[in-house]
């Protein structure tokens, strides 16, 4: 019989040797974590640059972060610099873990920067990260230094590799997805199967089923903003997606997590030193991302020249109510800087009268210049084209001499062009194909303008596989 102060250091040894164990596992997992993080690029960020105002609060025992989208599409090759169409705030309680995320609406109202007011994906595009995150500081009364930017591949890649996603959809955003895919697919050059359309509901925005979609399919679907939902719902589907892929994520093996760090970190653009993301590592696995919104959370809408925007209802209110979201601060005040920019965005608007509820349709035939209003210090705003340089002609639009022939709308490339990616000559609308169509997701001569698919019987037959029939 073994006596028991052997016993007891024989079990003492073995814990010994399970705890060594666990301890060259960890560094081993550490090792292949360090040798993967050489693969982000790191570029140059000036953070002398990056703008806050004087009075905004210091969150302590917060780590905020903003991250962008960004739109590498082949027919924006001609552009200078990209836009942010999905600008999300992450807000990190180091205590809890919780991690909450809060869009920013793509053509919301705002200064971003050199009081030069406009739809806020243009930030990006006009300053690169430094003016993109100096526009959330200064309008959000944030803090934010650091930054995390992706384009379509990293996403596919990265969901892809997870082993895809599962979506609740409507029929409408199965239409828009199967739509979408098609091009999502030639810019990534990765493969889909486009999925059956079921019998078309009465309803087409209520949610008819769950479906398993790849990392083509998942992208598309964050990038639809036609429904009813309009960019409220794109949004909302971003930021869905995200928390289920950090879901699967967290149940992954380490074989699949390297993987998506072999793929997807080179499609990765950051502020984040090495060291700083090696020290987040250990609390990862606790993070928990449960609370998400978009901002503004109380909006309307003013039609202007170029077409629809959407006006914080007030910017002060919003920006309350983001403080109290993001870091639990009721005794918040906004800076001065947010209540003169939350007045100046009224007088450019023409007041709160002006004002309506729901998006209105555009019925302006030339939409061919950018929202801008730069201010002179005197409260006067000037509408400025940008005729004569870069990001004429449209929002960004791509063509050669832009600004001339005709071309309206977003990310237009060529000639005649009057709406968002429009493929016909004349076309009038987003994603018409037809000749001389006038509105939105028109499919022939009876189309009529923007939600003209919610009035056309066949309207999913032009949509369903990326061409018309």
């Amino acid at each position: 019989m073994a006596r028991p102060g052997k016993k007891k250091k024989t079990a003492l040894f073995v814990i010994e040797i399970i705890l060594l164990l666990l301890f060259i596992g960890g560094l081993y997992v550490y090792g292949q974590i360090n040798s993967r993080l050489d693969k982000i690029e790191t570029p140059t960020f000036d953070e002398s640059k990056v703008v806050t105002n004087e009075t905004a609060p210091q969150m302590t025992g917060y780590s905020t972060y903003a991250l962008f989208g960004i739109d590498h599409r082949s027919k924006n090759k001609a552009l200078g610099s990209d836009n942010s169409d999905t600008m999300i705030i992450a807000s990190v309680n180091n205590d809890t873990k919780d991690v909450k995320l809060v869009s920013v609406y793509r053509d919301t109202l705002l200064d971003i920067g050199g009081d030069t007011y406009t739809k806020a994906n243009a930030a990006y595009a006009y300053g690169g990260p430094e003016q993109a995150i100096s526009m959330l500081n200064t309008m959000l009364d944030l803090n934010i230094t650091d930054y995390a930017t992706v384009d379509f591949n990293a996403m596919v890649t990265a969901i892809d590799a997870l082993g895809g996603l599962d979506i609740p959809m409507s029929y409408a955003e199965l239409v828009f997805m199967n739509d979408y895919c098609v091009e999502t697919s030639e810019e990534t050059g990765v493969g889909y199967t486009p999925i059956e359309l079921p019998e078309r509901p009465e309803d087409i925005e209520a949610i008819i089923g769950e479906y398993h979609l790849n990392g083509v399919q998942a992208v598309s679907y964050c990038r639809i903003r036609y429904t009813a939902s309009l960019d409220m719902g794109r949004t909302e589907r971003q930021r869905r997606v995200i928390q289920l892929m950090v879901q699967k994520a967290k149940k992954a093996g380490l074989t699949t997590i390297f993987g998506i760090m072999d793929e997807v970190f080179p499609l990765v653009k950051t502020s984040l030193s090495k060291t700083a993301i090696l020290n987040m590592i250990p609390a990862v696995i606790g993070y928990s991302i449960d609370d998400t919104v978009g901002f503004p959370s109380k909006y309307k809408f003013a039609n202007i020249k170029a077409g629809s925007i959407i006006v914080a209802d007030t910017l002060i209110d919003n920006v309350v109510e983001l403080h109290k979201f993001l870091y639990g601060d009721t005794d918040y005040t906004p800076s001065r800087n947010i209540q003169d920019a939350s007045d100046k965005i009224m007088e450019i608007v023409g007041g709160a009268d002006t004002l309506v509820d729901e998006a209105p349709v555009n019925e302006e035939t030339d939409t061919t210049a950018e929202i801008v209003w730069q201010g002179d210090g005197s409260g006067n705003y000037n509408y400025t084209d940008y005729t004569d340089g870069d990001y004429s002609g449209g929002d960004y639009s791509g063509g050669d001499n832009s600004g001339g022939g005709n071309s309206g709308g977003d990310y237009s490339g060529g000639d005649d062009y009057d709406g968002d990616y429009s493929d016909g000559d004349n076309s009038g609308g987003d994603f018409s194909d037809g000749d001389n169509s006038d509105g939105d997701y028109s499919d022939g001569d009876t189309s009529g303008g923007d939600g003209s698919y919610e009035d056309s019987s066949d309207w999913e037959d032009s949509y369903s596989d990326g061409t018309e029939e």
